[in-house]
């Protein structure tokens, strides 16, 4: 391997850092043709087709009339990781029951390089539809506007959520959102002794969620699953109390069949 395959960090290949780039920038457009992705990641057109051309002869795109496409083999290999899971292998079934008893959207979500990754969701009959909560399976969200976020975020170590908030900020979603580190701990430590976190349309104007960490024997956050509706369902104080216990309860069961399992 060659000093110029390197990365200027330690042991990172800068072909991988590009191809990751190119796979993200296909991602993010559903579509590129080389010149656009050229244009995008500030390369020549050359370089482009070469990496465009490799992805597609290793399986990672597929090319219709000259332009790429994300092939399936992400859905292959998201579906190995996917139930490798212990939380998603428990979690689904209770979430469903969960699902159909509430007849709303719920979510099971885990934390991956700080950022939130929804591992499974299942809209109930009431469940308010849209494209956003279909690209939600799609998406990787900050953790701090989330009720799954901030229930799992509330359960790893300060320095872990001080290392996140760095890393990836604290930007505001609406105008309800959590900005402020301070604030943010604070809330933590609400959701630490009431046992689960609350979304006051911080994420979605007219949404409400609660969340509730699934844990493991030692105490280690694996996820957690929540519950969306819409305000003025939440505004009601016993609906919202009914909900909150009941979310909370599938989070037990759920921790009570990983730990048996184990």
């Amino acid at each position: 391997m060659s000093a110029g395959d390197r990365d200027d960090g330690p042991r990172t290949l800068k072909t991988v850092t590009m191809a990751s780039r190119v796979i993200d920038a296909v991602r993010e457009s559903g579509d590129v043709g080389v010149s656009e992705l050229a244009t995008e990641l500030d390369v020549s057109k050359s370089t482009a087709y070469i990496h465009l051309k490799t992805l597609e002869e290793n399986g990672f795109l597929v090319q219709r009339d000259g332009r790429y496409e994300l092939a399936f083999t992400f859905l292959v290999l998201g579906e190995a990781a996917r139930n490798r899971s212990p939380l998603y292998r428990y979690g689904k079934p209770e979430v469903d029951e969960l699902a159909d008893e509430t007849d709303r959207y719920t979510h099971i979500v885990t934390e991956e390089n700080g950022r939130g990754i929804n591992l499974y969701q299942v809209k109930g009959e009431t469940g308010v539809d849209g494209d956003y909560q279909s690209a939600k399976l799609q998406q990787r969200d900050h953790l701090h506007y989330t009720a799954s976020g901030k229930a799992i975020l509330a359960y790893l170590p300060h320095d872990r959520v001080a290392e996140i908030v760095d890393q990836h900020g604290l930007p505001a979603q609406t105008a309800n959102t959590i900005t402020d580190r301070e604030t943010l701990f604070d809330e933590l430590e609400t959701v630490r002794d009431r046992g689960y976190a609350y979304n006051d349309e911080e994420e979605i104007e007219g949404f409400c969620a609660i969340g509730a960490p699934v844990r493991s024997p030692t105490g280690a956050v694996l996820g957690s699953l929540s519950v969306s509706a819409p305000a003025r369902f939440m505004r009601d104080e016993q609906a919202r109390e009914r909900l909150s216990e009941r979310v909370m309860r599938s989070a037990n069961v759920i921790e009570v069949n990983i730990n048996m399992s184990s």
